[in-house]
Order: C-alpha cells, then sequence, then structure tokens
C-alpha cells in the first residue's frame, strides 16, 4: 500500500551520549512502517568534515559500508540494507564535509552572485537539500533521516537548525523522534530521568521539540516513569517510548512494536488507517535464528578483530547464513598479527571453517597467509574476502607453485614475484579518497565449479573496494598448479573468484559478498561457507586426522 499525498519526513536525534543506537532504532521503525506495506528509505547525516568514512581508520569508525553505486558510506547503512532489503545509494549517506564542499564548490563558481557565504541559510539550504532529494523521487511514502552525534555537539548545530526549519516549512508532513539514555544508578538502584529532561532542554533551545522520545534502558522503567517524563519534555505519555537492552539487534523491531512506536508516529503525521504490520518473515528468520538445531565454529582472521565493528558486514553475514543452516555461528576472533607458524594450530585446531578478513596495509599479512596455508593443508574450508583472497594467491605462490618471494605489490614493491599487483587505472591516481574500484561490478562464472553452484547462474554482479589486483601475467602458473581462476570479470579479465582443485571447499572472492547478505536474503557465498564447515565439523575423527596426515 503506498501512500497518497506528499512524502513524510522522519527525524532521529540522539541525546546524553553516543552510540545509543539510533541506526538500529532508524532501521527497526523502517521496518515496521515497510511490514504496514508503506515504502520506506533511511538517510545519515554525519556531523565530520571527512567527506566520506573511506580513509578512516576502523578503530576510528568500524566499518566502512559500500553501496551499489559505489559510494564509501557509514556502517549504519548496512544496518538500513539488512533490515530492509532494499539497497541504499550516494544519497542515502551526507557528510559535513561533502556539505561544505558543495557550498565552496558553487560559490567558487559563482552561483551566490556575490553574497556573503553564512551557515544560515547556505549551510542550512544545502543540508535541506540533500535531506529532501530521496523525498523527490516520488517512490518514497517516508524519508527517515539520522544525525549522527549527540545534539549539544557544535558539528551538529546545522543540521538540528535544518530540521527546526523542515519542521516550520513541512508541518504535520515532519516528525522528531528523539533517542536518549535512563541511566541506572547502582547506589541508589534506580533509573534516573535527569539526563534525558536535559538533553530535551538543549534540543528545545535550539527550536526543535520532540514528538517522540525513545529511551534506552537496562532496566524496566516504573511505574510513572513516562507520564514524568511526558510532564517535563512536553510530550504525549504514549509517545515516550521504552526501549530496553535487546539479546539482539534482531529483536528491536519486534520491541518496538509492542510499545506501538510505528503506530504512533503514524498518528502524529496524520495517518490514521493503516494496515496490520506482515512481520511473518521476520519472525520466522528469529526463529531459526534463536533456535538452531545445532552449532559450527568459525574463525574470523583479520587485524581489527578486537574491534567487531570493524568486521560488522561479515559477523551479520555469517549470522544471517546460520539461521539459513539452522545452526548457530560461533566466531571467534583471531588477531592475524599474532599468528606464527609455531602457534597455528593451537589458535585454529578445531574450527570448522576459517575466514580470513579483508582490509589494506602489511600489518598482520604474514599471519594471515599462515592461516590460509593451515586451512589449506589441512582441507578446512575456506573464504578469503578481498585482501583475504590475495593473500591465498599469495600462499599458494609461496607453498605451492615455488615463487620465492611471491607478495603483493601493495606490501612489497620489490617482490620478485608481484602475483598481486595495481590495477592499470589505479596507477595515475594521486589523492586516497574515493578513487578505488568501488560498487557493484559484473562477474561471469565457470560452470562446473564450486562458485557456479553457490550462485546457481553464469553471471553475478558484487561490490567491491580495492586498489590490487591478481595478476594475469601468472594465471596460467596457478591454473596448471591447481588454484583455478573461475570468475572473471567480462570488460578487464580481472580475476574475481579462486578456488583450490583438491580441496573440499576453498574459495577467494576480490569482492565483498558481505555487503549484500540481509535477513531477507542471507547470501549464498556465506550459506554454502556454513553449511561446508558444517560437513567438516561433522567428519568423523580418522578422517580429519587422514587430511592432516
Amino acid at each position: 500500500m503506498a501512500m497518497t499525498g506528499s512524502t513524510k519526513y522522519i527525524f532521529v536525534t540522539g541525546g546524553v551520549t553516543s552510540s545509543l543506537g539510533k541506526g538500529i532504532i532508524s532501521a527497526s521503525l523502517a521496518k515496521l512502517l515497510q511490514a504496514r506495506g508503506f515504502t520506506v528509505t533511511i538517510q545519515k547525516l554525519d556531523p565530520y568534515i571527512n567527506v566520506d568514512p573511506g580513509t578512516l581508520n576502523p578503530y576510528e569508525h568500524g566499518e566502512c559500508f559500500v553501496t551499489e553505486d559505489g559510494a564509501e558510506t557509514d556502517l549504519d547503512l548496512g544496518h538500513y540494507e539488512r533490515f530492509l532489503d532494499v539497497p541504499t545509494s550516494q544519497a542515502n549517506n551526507v557528510t559535513t564535509g561533502r556539505i561544505y564542499q558543495n557550498v565552496i564548490n558553487k560559490e567558487r563558481r559563482g552561483e551566490y552572485l556575490g553574497k556573503t557565504v553564512q551557515v544560515i541559510p547556505h549551510i542550512t539550504d544545502e543540508i535541506k537539500r540533500h535531506i529532501q532529494a530521496l523525498g523527490r523521487k516520488g517512490i518514497y511514502d517516508f524519508v527517515i533521516t539520522e544525525v549522527g552525534g549527540t545534539v549539544g555537539d557544535i558539528e551538529s548545530l546545522p543540521y538540528v537548525e535544518a530540521i527546526r526549519q523542515l519542521k516550520w516549512e513541512k508541518g504535520r508532513d515532519c516528525l522528531t523522534i528523539h533517542l536518549t539514555l535512563l541511566p541506572f544508578l547502582q547506589t541508589s538502584g534506580e533509573l534516573k530521568t535527569k539526563p534525558t529532561q536535559h538533553s530535551v532542554k538543549e534540543l528545545l533551545s535550539l527550536g526543535v521539540q520532540p514528538d517522540v522520545l525513545v529511551c534506552r534502558t537496562e532496566h524496566p522503567m516504573q511505574k510513572g516513569m513516562k507520564e514524568k517524563i511526558a510532564l517535563f519534555c512536553n510530550v504525549d505519555a504514549t509517545a515516550v517510548i521504552e526501549s530496553r537492552d535487546a539479546e539482539t539487534i534482531y529483536d528491536v523491531p519486534l520491541l518496538m512494536q509492542d510499545e506501538g512506536l510505528d503506530q504512533v508516529v503514524l498518528r502524529k503525521l496524520g495517518i490514521e488507517v493503516f494496515p496490520e504490520a506482515d512481520l511473518a518473515p521476520w519472525k520466522d528468520f528469529l526463529r531459526r535464528y534463536k533456535h538452531p538445531g545445532g552449532e559450527v565454529h568459525i574463525g574470523l582472521v583479520g587485524k581489527y578483530v578486537e574491534l567487531h565493528d570493524a568486521y560488522k558486514s561479515i559477523k551479520e553475514a555469517l549470522e544471517h547464513a546460520g539461521a539459513a543452516n539452522e545452526t548457530k555461528v560461533h566466531i571467534k576472533w583471531v588477531h592475524s598479527e599474532k599468528l606464527t607458524a609455531k602457534n597455528i594450530a593451537k589458535q585454529l585446531g578445531g574450527l570448522a571453517g576459517i575466514l580470513v578478513a579483508p582490509g589494506f596495509g602489511h600489518r598482520g599479512i604474514e599471519g594471515k597467509i599462515e592461516a590460509i596455508r593451515y586451512a589449506r593443508e589441512n582441507k578446512v574450508p575456506f573464504l578469503g574476502i578481498c585482501l583475504g583472497m590475495q593473500c591465498a594467491v599469495i600462499e599458494f605462490g609461496r607453498n605451492v607453485l615455488g615463487l620465492e618471494g611471491a607478495n603483493s605489490a601493495e606490501m612489497d614493491a620489490n617482490t620478485p614475484h608481484p602475483v598481486i599487483a595495481m590495477m592499470e587505472e589505479q596507477k595515475k591516481i594521486e589523492n586516497k579518497g574515493g578513487t578505488m574500484r568501488l560498487g557493484a561490478y559484473p562477474c561471469l562464472l565457470k560452470e562446473g565449479t564450486k562458485a557456479f553452484a553457490v550462485y546457481g547462474k553464469k553471471q553475478i554482479t558484487e561490490r567491491h573496494r580495492h586498489r590490487y589486483e591478481f595478476n594475469n601475467a601468472y594465471i596460467d602458473q596457478y591454473r596448471n598448479g591447481g588454484m583455478l581462476p573461475v570468475g572473471t570479470n567480462p570488460q578487464t579479465q580481472l580475476v574475481e573468484v579462486v578456488e583450490l582443485q583438491d580441496h573440499p571447499w576453498f574459495v577467494g572472492v576480490q569482492y565483498h559478498p558481505e555487503y549484500k547478505s540481509t535477513v531477507a536474503k542471507p547470501h549464498p557465498l556465506f550459506i554454502h561457507f556454513v553449511k561446508a564447515a558444517m560437513a567438516a565439523q561433522g567428519a568423523p575423527t580418522e578422517v580429519k586426522e587422514q587430511a592432516k596426515a
């Protein structure tokens, strides 16, 4: 059911502290509206001055998510896609850096006709233009806009001002949800509402009255607390929503439905008649996710493993695949820098599958190569993604083909065997930001291969984020040695997928399949990898021992 009339705009701001889960609340509300038949998209406004998160260290910002159209974006866009199963684009993530860059470019072109360029109206107009760009497409009933950071931050002030102006201009077509924290004081044993009151006052001082308050809490709210917050914050008691800590992020839409968040939002936007929410597929996923028939242990080898957000999409893709196979995936986070030939068996022994993660730079690279050697020699199911695939090529070159000193030109510019080399079109590029091979590209798979069995079709498209590639000068040596290039780009002949001939399941991919895995459509590569790990785990001990021998 598409709604007649104008697009409705919903803003989600955060107060008291960062990391309260604005992205999950935004995605959950979007899911509930979608389940009622509405069309929804979500965008993220990021207050930092980087033009995009592509050049940010994962320790600073977690994973960089890549869209179909090649935008490097905030990891919250991954949540949006996983919840809604609708691709996002460059328009779904806006940073202060991009806003100012656009305004400065316009000023240099003379578009402001000699006017003094100021935060109001020029920066706020540019923000409003971006916010409404998705609504103007005419295909969305709702545009949900998540504002990064916390109300009161200097850098988010222009965004809050843009919201104030839009609320004034659009009237009932605009609504603000403020996500805040109810801290629990151990000494008095109670939740405190004062930080929420202060946060709303801060927002009010900027001219924005929140319509709905979502209160994050570790403990149930006490009787009368919603009424107290409502009284102090000028909102209806029904619009004070409790958001207690959930067992999993995938529980949040159902918890928000129980609290009536979507109904409150719809009524406040003047929509009184709406269909029942159909969450049957979501509940079916949750049932399989929470009540698995078995379990499987998979090692994720990377150099940022102490920070799980650096591999957010991979973690979620493994969990989607686990649910699809009705098995619980236990991830062992393995730090590649700490892996050596001496401790490898201790670190990886007993794992049913090994995934070597993407990344950049030489740190931890030798540990990744050791992990791949272990997976290859011990016939452990293996999936290598991007740099993980490149490390598999290096490992095979060194230890099977006898290419001494084989390496990637990224790690060693003087390697005698650059089996991974910089892509031709990358060689003239000097700027770092947004210049890699980014976004969706086609790939042709050879029939009769594991990759073809996974996808069930010849032509696929997958998202990329890299500068280096398999060096085709070595392709015959690899093919003859038993590492087969089974997927290639039809235009450039770039090797996208490699497989080992004499191994139960060993696949390396140059692209990032994790970006396309959603709750509704778990990625087939992860489903088959988990299935192969389950089969390996179920193999009798003597078979495993023979494999080692």
